[in-house]
């Protein structure tokens, strides 16, 4: 039997932020965000704004490997570096796989602006769970 997998579906906070969805399958997730309404007081993107959208893009490619499976996934871990800041433009988000396991995944997620530089690197790690049945 062929599992299909999980399609993302934006939520809350990904459309007040502006996430766009480029791609997504098992191998990769590419989606952009406007650095334009994320920013902070100082006028340059939010290190918040980053770990959220970071880890979202994360998540979902976590999620659409576990739906391969029958499963699901939560985040239990994530951690950032912030290698440089953006003013103005539109960054992208890109979520790969490191490992891709049964019980556990861990993705690495580059943020980079318009010129292709690198802004963040993120590494989150989901655990695999069984989805529950629904009523």
């Amino acid at each position: 039997m062929t599992v299909e997998p999980w399609q993302i579906t934006l939520g809350e906070l990904d459309e007040k932020m502006g996430v766009k969805i480029l791609e997504q399958s098992v191998e990769r997730v590419v989606a952009t965000m406007p650095v334009e309404g994320n920013r902070q007081s100082f006028g340059l993107l939010h290190g918040g704004a980053s770990l959220a959208v970071g880890e979202a893009v994360g998540s979902w490619a976590a999620v659409i490997h576990a739906s391969t499976l029958g499963k699901t996934a939560v985040g239990v871990d994530v951690s950032a570096t912030h290698h440089k800041s953006a003013r103005n433009g539109t960054i992208t988000i890109t979520a790969t796989p490191i490992h891709l396991g049964r019980t556990l995944t861990t993705h690495e997620v580059l943020i980079t602006n318009d010129d292709g530089g690198r802004l963040c690197t993120l590494r989150i790690t989901n655990l695999l769970l069984e989805k529950k049945p629904e009523n």
